[in-house]
C-alpha cells in the first residue's frame, strides 16, 4: 500500500487511481470567511485533487502581540495576532468543513499551529497530519501528533538536516506512516530555488515517501517532481489571480490545479508502463512497411549488369530490402532486367 492509499483509505467514496497524493492548500486564502472556505472545497474537488488543506490557528495559543508580519498586506488588522484571531473557526465550523470535504470525496486536512488546535482537529476526526515548516522543531507538538498513529506529512522549508532528522525520528518512533517534503519557504519560489535535487536525498536519507510542497505558482515544478517519483504534492490554490492575500502569487488557480492533476495522472501512467524497444518494434511491423524505405533501381538495369551504388536508391514502401543490404548488393549481377523504381530482391541477383 503506497502513502496515498494509507491517507485516503478511509474516505467514504472511491477515489481516483493514482500514486501521488495531490493536496490543494487553502491556507488563509479564505480570509476568515467560512463561506469562502466551503467554496474552496468545491473548487478543489472539481479540479480532481485528493485532499484539501487548511490551517488551524488559535491566536492566543500560538502568537503574541509582538509577532511581526511576514508581509504587511491586511488593512483591517493592526497586528499579526489580530489577523490570526480573524482566521479562527470554531470546532463546529471545522467539523462542517471536514464533512463537506468528505462528502466531495476529498481528504480533509488542516495544519495545527498549537497543541490545542491539534486536540480540536483530533476531536473532529481528522486522520492525516501536515506539519508546517515552522513547526518542525516543535517537538511537543510532534510527539502529540505522532501519538495518534496517523499518517504524518513533514515539511522541511526552514529546517537544516539536524532538525529534520530529529523531527523524522520523533514521528518514526511511533511507527506512523510518514512522508517528508522538500519545500522552499519563498512566496513565490523561483525555479532555481525549488530544489528538485533534494527529493532523491530525502529518499536515500530516510527511506520514506517523499514529495514537494511547491510555492512556485505554476504547474511545472510539480510535474517535474512527479516525474522524479514524488508521492506527495502540495500546492497553494487561489480561486482567481485577482484574489486578496499574500499567498496568491505563489498559488495555482483551480484551472491550473486541474491541469496539474491531469498531468500527474498521465505521468504516473507513463512511469507505470515500461516499454521494451524490441517488442515495440515488432508491434510496429506494419507501420514500418509504410514509413520505412526499400532498395529500388535508380534507373532501368539490363540483365547481367553488375550493381554499383549508382544503381541503387531508397524509396517507400519498406516491403523490400532495407538500406543495411546495400553492401550485399553491390558487386552482384542482376539475373533479369528491372525497371526504374522496381524493388530489388536478393534472389534476383547472383554473385
Amino acid at each position: 500500500m503506497n502513502f496515498r492509499q494509507q491517507c485516503i483509505g478511509h474516505l467514504p467514496v472511491e477515489s481516483p487511481q493514482g500514486r501521488c497524493l495531490i493536496i490543494g492548500e487553502v491556507a488563509q486564502s479564505h480570509d476568515g470567511s467560512l463561506g469562502m472556505a466551503h467554496s474552496f472545497i468545491d473548487a478543489i474537488a472539481n479540479a480532481g485533487a485528493d485532499a484539501v488543506k487548511f490551517q488551524t490557528h488559535i491566536a492566543a495559543e500560538e502568537s503574541t502581540l509582538d509577532e511581526p508580519w511576514r508581509v504587511r498586506f491586511s488593512p483591517q488588522d493592526e497586528t499579526r495576532f489580530e489577523y490570526w484571531q480573524r482566521m479562527e473557526f470554531t470546532k463546529g465550523q471545522w467539523s462542517a468543513l471536514k464533512k463537506h470535504a468528505h462528502d466531495r470525496g476529498l481528504l480533509f486536512m488542516s495544519t495545527p499551529f498549537s497543541e490545542r488546535a491539534a486536540n480540536m482537529l483530533s476531536e473532529i476526526g481528522m486522520r492525516v497530519w501536515k506539519i508546517a515548516s515552522g513547526e518542525v522543531g516543535n517537538l511537543p507538538l510532534l510527539e502529540k501528533i505522532a501519538s495518534s498513529g496517523d499518517p504524518v506529512i513533514l515539511s522541511s522549508g526552514m529546517s537544516a538536516w539536524d532538525e529534520l532528522d530529529t523531527a523524522a525520528a520523533t514521528v518514526q518512533r511511533n511507527g506512523n506512516p510518514l512522508a517528508v517534503l522538500q519545500c522552499t519557504s519563498a512566496y513565490p519560489c523561483p525555479p532555481e530555488k525549488v530544489g528538485l535535487n533534494v527529493l532523491s536525498v530525502l529518499r536515500e536519507r530516510y527511506c520514506l515517501p517523499v514529495g514537494l510542497s511547491d510555492h512556485s505558482g505554476g504547474i511545472y515544478a510539480g510535474l517535474a517532481a512527479v516525474s522524479l517519483g514524488a508521492e506527495v504534492l502540495e500546492v497553494h490554490v487561489a480561486l482567481s489571480r485577482e484574489m486578496f492575500g499574500p499567498d496568491v502569487p505563489a498559488s495555482l488557480t483551480t484551472a491550473e490545479l486541474r491541469k496539474l492533476v491531469e498531468g500527474t495522472r498521465q505521468i504516473e501512467r507513463m512511469l507505470g508502463a515500461p516499454i521494451d524497444k524490441d517488442l515495440a518494434a515488432n508491434d510496429s511491423e506494419e507501420l514500418r512497411k509504410i514509413f520505412t524505405k526499400s532498395l529500388v533501381a535508380s534507373t532501368d538495369i539490363e540483365a547481367g549488369t553488375t550493381l554499383t551504388a549508382e544503381h541503387l536508391k531508397l524509396k517507400k514502401p519498406g516491403t523490400g530490402l532495407p538500406a543495411s543490404s546495400i553492401p550485399d548488393l553491390i558487386g552482384r549481377k542482376i539475373k533479369q532486367s528491372v525497371k526504374t523504381d522496381e524493388i530489388l530482391l536478393l534472389q534476383n541477383t547472383e554473385i
